[in-house]
């Protein structure tokens, strides 16, 4: 794990933004505080109403069955499960037992979950028989030894109803509030995954910083990112039970369903990538009275066009922008009070406990109370940590003189799609097994929907067809990778811009993709945001 200073350990203990307090401790008050809240599922598959005691008590006899099957204190649980109850039941269950809760995207493929399998050498994992595109495949989980599924399973495998205990287990494990208690998977400049480690004390000082900055009357929130992604978890399964307001989960997005929920339910969307709104007003059965329900809106997880946050405010939407990563989930934000054009056009201010500073190139460094703690691989955190706690985010900014922080550039070959990280060189790896591409460059392109998405710039050997748009997604399907990271554009060139070393300029093929789609011509069908 990274290095801590002494100093900052205690500089964060005395202010009260780390306590000793457990993951599973924290849950469990919760909970405790408000079990007759309402906890809704809204899938066309897997639909749910209950209450946050009904959860619950399934989470209890979930944790009582692990027990008995001898999980406990620092074992791993891997979940890939979509916005289904069983979802926070298993959430739950692990913080109770003082496990390590490893959330997967339910629409990671074989490639992606063999990795985090191997990495994480889980003793649960916990999924869906299927779900949209993902169908569950039991050889790559062969061994794990506990496998629960969700849904129509294989014989040799157990039902998630077949873990459950009959009595639910009382009480949580006690556990070391230093220790891991998630391990989040995102994409950046490897070809794998990166692990991402957060304590008990950085996830419970993460979760109630975002509660402290949500407006008091937002009303019922839907969400929909995730609960794979990390922002999804804690804004579905923590924050909630501390607040005591309701959840409702919908497992796949779709603009037209959720205006069909606003009416019918009166749920509010209070953020996310800029697609989730922006996808809203292009339906034809928006109406103004919708806007109601879209009162403020915290837009982060990729880029945000100033001319979108113009737009939103222009109707009346109290907008904010945030920066922050899942290794360090909230370093810069806005508050609604703030002004407007601050608000619009700047990622906003640090916040409760967070330090940057920038580097003589622009890159922007950061250390706080919820940054994690470290990754799996060694390497990888003693690249992005120095011995003083600061984290190397790989981004470019500036400050102004009122010390808001705006996002200029980005060092790192990373694509941010609809919220949804990509490694560019995973990208490229696959690409380059393709017989007819001699060289290819994966950079992010814009996309009006999603803010990015992988635009793919190649060479093709001499006396080959240049592949088809077609044709890449069969061999990106066979490779067995999440479709969100599929190339969306082609581009075919004779030659890359290089260093006098002969080093592709990345910086430069990313800037030259205007061009590229006017002169060289493209193929191209950007998907729905994953839901």
């Amino acid at each position: 794990m990274r290095n801590m200073p002494v100093e900052l350990t205690q500089h964060y203990e005395r202010m009260g933004w780390w306590t000793p307090d457990s993951l599973g401790k924290m849950v469990a008050e919760g909970l405790h505080e408000h079990p007759d809240v309402t906890f809704r599922v809204h899938s066309a598959v897997r639909p749910y109403v209950g209450t946050f005691g009904d959860v619950e008590v399934v989470a209890r006899r979930l944790a009582a069955g692990l027990q008995e099957r001898g999980v406990g204190p620092g074992d791993v649980v891997v979940m890939q499960l979509p916005n289904w109850m069983e979802a926070a039941a298993t959430f739950w269950a692990s913080s109770f037992l003082g496990a390590v809760v490893v959330p997967m995207v339910h629409f990671y493929g074989p490639k992606e979950l063999s990795f985090v399998l191997a990495t994480t050498k889980p003793k649960v994992y916990i999924t869906a028989a299927r779900f949209g595109r993902m169908t569950y495949k039991p050889e790559v989980s062969a061994d794990v030894p506990i496998v629960g599924v969700v849904g129509e399973n294989g014989e040799h495998e157990a039902g998630f109803d077949e873990l459950l205990a009959d009595e639910p287990m009382q009480g949580t494990l006690a556990v070391d509030p230093a220790a891991p208690a998630v391990i989040a998977f995102t994409s950046g400049t490897t070809r794998d995954p990166k692990g991402v480690v957060h304590s008990h004390q950085t996830l419970g000082f993460e979760t109630r910083q975002l509660l402290a900055n949500y407006p008091a009357d937002r009303g019922a929130q839907l969400t929909a990112l995730p609960v794979g992604h990390f922002i999804g978890m804690v804004s579905a399964l923590l924050t909630p039970i501390l607040e005591g307001v309701s959840v409702d989960l919908l497992d796949q997005w779709d603009p037209g369903r959720v205006l069909e929920l606003i009416d019918s339910h009166g749920v509010a969307i209070g953020g996310g990538p800029p697609y989730f709104v922006t996808s809203l007003l292009d339906q034809d059965t928006f109406r103004d009275d919708h806007l109601n329900f879209l009162k403020y809106m915290g837009l982060g997880g990729s880029a945000v066009p100033g001319t979108v946050a113009r737009h939103l405010a222009d109707l009346g939407i109290c907008v904010t922008r945030s920066y922050g990563s899942t290794e360090h989930p909230s370093i810069t934000g806005s508050l609604n009070s703030a002004p407007q054009d601050k608000r619009l056009y700047t990622d906003g201010m640090p916040r409760l406990g967070v330090e940057i500073r920038l580097g003589e190139d622009g890159e922007i460094f950061s250390r706080g109370p919820d940054l994690c703690i470290g990754y799996t691989d060694e390497a990888l955190t003693e690249n992005a940590f120095d011995s003083d706690g600061w984290y190397r985010t790989g981004d470019v900014g500036v400050l102004d003189e009122d010390g808001y922080l705006t996002i200029t550039d980005r060092k790192s070959d990373l694509i941010i799609r609809g919220g949804e990280n990509i490694s560019a060189v995973e990208v490229e790896d696959v690409l380059l097994s393709m017989p007819a591409i001699s060289e290819a460059v994966v950079v992010a392109a814009s996309d009006v929907r999603l803010g990015e998405h992988a635009a793919a710039v190649m060479r093709v050997r001499p006396d080959h067809v240049p592949p088809t748009l077609d044709e890449v997604r069969v061999h990106f399907e066979n490779a067995g990778m999440a479709r969100q990271k599929w190339p969306e554009e082609l581009f075919v060139v004779d030659e890359l811009p290089r260093t006098a070393s002969g080093k592709v300029q990345k910086y430069a093929v990313r800037q030259s993709i205007p061009t590229l789609r006017a002169t060289v011509g493209t193929a191209t069908e950007s998907e729905t945001v994953p839901g």
